[in-house]
């Protein structure tokens, strides 16, 4: 298999090959005839994680098996998943937070929710600083998190929220991406940090401790990571393209929350990033699927955790209201792809 090619903050995962979708051809649903492939548009988040898991869906052959083949444009900026989505440069978000969306829809942007992707979080918050043990105790510090109202700042909010801890002391710092985050805190520039559970083994071997009450998947269950959205437009002019795709991607969580998945996910996690410590932290990160799978298998995003996060957005300001959920989201395309994985 190629490596992924890095350009910038622009990562372009681009799949070829051929083959036929049998399993659609005998479920008389729409889709491309027998040996041609159809090219889906998707657009993700420029993280590690995710160059990973489309490393995974090509070695495995997830895309070919539903006809598909993907045009992938990952972006480090959260504003430019919508901005392709809304202008039609792109298909649908597949692995993204999602807490933007709904604060966008309320100023009308014309997409919806189409899936969920990830339910629970594996993210905890790191310190070097032996004083920082515990969430409370960084009022008054600096935090490394992303941009106000972005994924990694949203959740750290809610956390702090439910632990009684007062974000309005907290001086939050704009790092970037949770590598970028993580980086900050080992380097002692901020005085804690949010990052992925990847490295929660390597703890000694960086200089930092984990939070006692900083494991998030552990701490916010009811926080929802990640979903896949779409535009109005798309939804109903590409219905068949993209429940084929989510029907892929559906086919990846089950495989990767499997126990036979492991060497491909460490593998496909070296093949990304090149790093000596690679191995080790994909098999931490592949540990903490088998036990706490947190990939949404059945893609659907119940209007209860729609509601939560409004309620975050809410609380953030992010929102003046709460939206209705068949206004933000629309499951029918979910219930498609589960459908064509069952006759896959």
């Amino acid at each position: 298999m190629p490596t992924p090619r890095t350009r910038r903050d622009v990562l372009e995962l681009a799949a070829a090959g051929l083959g036929a979708l049998a399993g659609l051809a005998g479920s008389g649903a729409a889709g491309p005839a027998l040996g041609e492939t159809e090219i889906v548009n998707i657009v993700g988040a420029a993280a590690t994680a995710g160059a990973a898991l489309q490393w995974i869906m090509k070695d495995q052959g997830f895309f070919k098996k539903f006809g598909l083949e993907p045009n992938i444009v990952s972006v480090a900026d959260g504003s430019k998943l919508m901005g392709a989505v809304i202008g039609g440069g792109s298909d649908i978000v597949v692995i993204s937070g999602f807490s933007q969306v709904l604060a966008a829809i309320e100023k009308g942007a014309k997409v919806k929710l189409v899936a969920a992707t990830r339910f629970l979080v594996d993210d905890v918050i790191y310190s070097k600083r032996p004083e920082v043990r515990r969430l409370a105790d960084v009022e008054g510090r600096t935090f490394g998190t992303g941009s106000p109202g972005a994924l990694l700042h949203h959740m750290t909010v809610a956390l702090m929220r439910k632990k009684g801890v007062d974000a309005t002391k907290v001086r939050f710092v704009n790092i970037g991406s949770s590598s970028d985050v993580f980086r900050a805190v080992v380097a002692g520039t901020v005085d804690a940090g949010i990052a992925l559970n990847d490295v929660y083994e390597q703890q000694a071997h960086y200089g930092v401790h984990a939070l006692e009450d900083g494991l998030v998947y552990d701490e916010l269950p009811e926080y929802t990571y990640q979903a896949s959205y779409a535009s109005d437009r798309a939804i109903a002019g590409k219905r068949d393209l993209l429940a084929r795709t989510l029907a892929a991607y559906g086919t990846l969580w089950r495989f990767i929350q499997g126990p036979d998945s492991k060497d491909i996910f460490v593998r496909a996690r070296a093949a990304v990033t090149g790093s000596a410590t690679a191995g080790a932290e994909g098999a931490t990160e592949w540990e903490f699927i088998q036990k706490h799978k947190p990939y949404a298998s059945d893609l659907l995003l119940s209007e209860e955790r729609v509601r939560y996060m409004q309620e975050i957005n809410l609380a953030l300001g992010l929102q003046k209201r709460m939206l209705p959920y068949e206004q933000v989201a629309d499951m029918t395309l979910a219930h498609e792809a589960l459908k064509l994985m069952g006759n896959a």
